[in-house]
């Protein structure tokens, strides 16, 4: 791992912070890290619980995931879906997958999103499974799905 950051450390021990981890997580592959969190933190109304160059860990309504800067993936295999051969970041990285924020407010998501200029790939719908949501792409085009349970008698 390549590391370009200049902040202290985070305080808690990798080892421990992994062996902490349960059920499902997921990491995503950034270009600029502090782009990555400004989205986060202003659209999806996420936690930063800790930052620097390099990684980061947010939160948002029970859910935690991170985000780990494109030079950091310098040995790993999922470089090449991120970075065309001569180091340029590939729009749309996140093709196909979708990230779920549930019990959320997605009109207010999708007016923050607008404010923010980020893509809303679908504005909000009631949709027949039960929630209201919205479809918004992040600056490195994964797709955020912000969500509430349809109240009672909404259709």
């Amino acid at each position: 791992m390549t590391s370009k950051s200049t902040k202290e450390p985070w305080s808690v021990d990798a080892p421990d912070y992994g062996k902490s981890l349960k059920g499902i997580g997921f990491n995503l592959l950034v270009a600029d890290m502090a782009r990555a969190i400004e989205f986060a933190k202003t659209v999806l109304q996420a936690d930063t619980r800790y930052w620097n160059e390099d990684f980061a860990v947010l939160a948002s309504n029970g859910a935690e995931w991170m985000l780990h800067a494109d030079h950091t993936y310098s040995d790993n295999p999922l470089l090449g879906f991120v970075r065309d051969e001569d180091g340029t970041p590939i729009e749309g990285r996140g093709i196909g997958a979708e990230f779920h924020l549930y019990n959320q407010d997605p009109d207010a998501a999708e007016d923050r999103a607008r404010k923010f200029d980020a893509i809303v790939l679908a504005g909000c719908l009631n949709k027949p499974h039960g929630l209201r949501e919205c479809c918004i792409l992040d600056p490195d085009g994964y797709c955020w799905v912000v969500s509430r349970p349809l109240a009672e008698g909404e259709v």
